[in-house]
C-alpha cells in the first residue's frame, strides 16, 4: 500500500472541500445520483445536470442582463459625480444615493445569478471530490476507516483509490469488510469512464487525454468572460480590465487540483453561458437600453420641474389657498409642515438642558 499526499489546500482536516461550502455537495449529490441512475453514466449525469442548472437559471440571467445593460446607461452620470466630488466622499455618496432613489440606479442589481452560479460550482466541486460519499452515499466514517487501512492521508484520494481497486478487484479484504455487499456492488457498477477518461482522476501536466477538459474549461471561461463583458455594454477601467484573465488563471489552478469531472462540468457550463449570453444580449441590447434609460431619466427630470397645485395655509390669516410648486418645493413644504406639527405636539415638553450640578435649566444662548 502506498501513502499518498495529495493537495491539502483543497481538502480540510474534516474531509470537506472549500471550507464552509462543503455542505452543498450533499443536496447536489442526490440530484447527480438521480441523473446517474437515469443515464447510467457519470459523465452524462454531469452534462445533463449542467444543462438543467443553466435552463433553470436562465430567467435570472435574463434579469441580470437587463439590469447590467441599464447600469451601463448610468455610467456617465456616476463618473460625473465621482469626478465632481472626488475630494468629498460624503457628498459623493450622498449624490450617488440620490441617483439611486430618484432615477432607479441600483449597483447590486443582477448579483443573484452570480451567487447562484458560485454556490452551484462549489457544490459540484464537493460532489466530484467525494462521489462515494455524495453520489453513492457511503458513510464518511467508513471511508475514513478505509483511508486508514490503505495508509492514505486524504479522503479524496480514498474515493478515487477505492473505485479503482474495486473495479480491478484489488481492494484489501480488511477494507472490503467495512463495506456492505450492496455498497461494493454499487462501486463496481459505478461507470466513471467518459470518452476514454476516468472522471474521478485528478489531471496532471502531462500530455494525455485527461488534459482535454481542463484546457477546454479554461479556454471556454476566457471566451465567456469576453462575451459577458461585451454584453454588459460597460468598459472595464484600470486593473479591472485584467479581471477576466486573472479569473481564468485561477481556474487553471483549480482544474488541475480537482478530479477531471469538474472540468467536464465547467466546460459544458461555459459553452452554455456563451450561448445564453448571446441570446440575452439580443433581448436587452446595451445601446438600446441606454437610449431607453436616458428617456426615462429625462421624463423624471421634467416631472420634477413640472409645477403642481397644492393647498397651503397662510400663516397670518390661517386661510387655505392654492399654490403652484415644483416637486422639490413640495418636499420642502412637507418638511416644514411636519416640523410645525412636531413643534405643536411637543410644545409642553422640556427642550432646554439641565445643569448637572444645580439641576436648573440652562440657557441655550452663549
Amino acid at each position: 500500500n502506498q501513502k499518498i499526499n495529495s493537495p491539502g489546500a483543497q481538502t480540510g482536516r474534516n474531509g470537506t472541500t472549500m471550507g464552509f461550502l462543503g455542505f452543498l455537495g450533499t443536496p447536489l449529490g442526490y440530484v447527480l445520483q438521480w441523473m446517474y441512475d437515469l443515464f447510467g453514466s457519470y459523465g452524462w449525469a454531469l452534462i445533463v445536470f449542467t444543462v438543467a442548472v443553466r435552463v433553470l437559471s436562465f430567467p435570472l440571467q435574463i434579469g441580470q442582463q437587463k439590469n447590467t445593460a441599464r447600469m451601463a446607461a448610468y455610467r456617465p452620470m456616476i463618473e460625473e459625480i465621482q469626478k465632481k466630488y472626488a475630494k468629498d466622499r460624503e457628498k459623493q455618496n450622498e449624490e450617488l444615493m440620490r441617483l439611486q432613489q430618484e432615477y432607479g440606479y441600483n449597483p447590486t442589481a443582477g448579483c443573484l445569478p452570480m451567487f447562484v452560479n458560485f454556490f452551484v460550482m462549489f457544490g459540484v466541486i464537493e460532489a466530484v471530490y467525494y462521489p462515494l460519499q455524495h453520489i453513492l452515499h457511503i458513510s464518511k466514517d467508513v471511508l475514513t476507516q478505509i483511508a486508514s487501512i490503505l495508509n492514505m492521508t486524504y479522503p479524496y484520494t480514498t474515493n478515487t483509490a477505492i473505485i479503482q481497486m474495486v473495479h480491478n478487484n484489488t481492494l484489501p479484504s480488511e477494507a472490503a469488510a467495512l463495506l456492505t455487499s450492496e455498497q461494493l456492488a454499487s462501486i463496481k457498477d459505478f461507470n466513471v469512464m467518459f470518452l476514454g477518461m476516468d472522471l474521478t482522476v485528478k489531471p496532471e501536466l502531462a500530455f494525455n487525454v485527461l488534459l482535454i477538459f481542463p484546457v477546454l474549461s479554461v479556454v471556454t471561461m476566457a471566451l465567456s468572460n469576453i462575451i459577458i463583458m461585451k454584453s454588459s455594454g460597460q468598459e472595464m477601467q484600470g486593473s479591472m480590465k485584467w479581471m477576466p484573465w486573472m479569473m481564468s488563471l485561477m481556474f487553471v489552478w483549480i482544474a488541475f487540483t480537482v478530479p477531471v469531472a469538474f472540468s467536464l462540468y465547467y466546460t459544458v457550463s461555459n459553452v452554455l453561458m456563451l450561448i445564453t449570453s448571446i441570446i440575452t444580449r439580443k433581448m436587452y441590447d446595451p445601446e438600446k437600453m441606454k437610449a431607453q434609460v436616458a428617456a426615462e431619466i429625462e421624463e423624471k427630470k421634467k416631472a420634477k420641474k413640472a409645477k403642481k397645485q397644492v393647498k397651503v395655509v397662510d400663516e397670518k390669516t390661517g386661510e387655505e389657498k392654492l399654490k403652484e410648486v415644483t416637486e422639490a418645493e413640495m418636499n420642502r413644504l412637507r418638511i416644514e409642515r411636519a416640523r410645525a406639527i412636531d413643534a405643536e405636539l411637543y410644545k409642553d415638553e422640556r427642550t432646554t438642558p439641565l445643569n448637572a450640578k444645580t439641576g436648573e435649566e440652562e440657557s441655550c444662548e452663549k
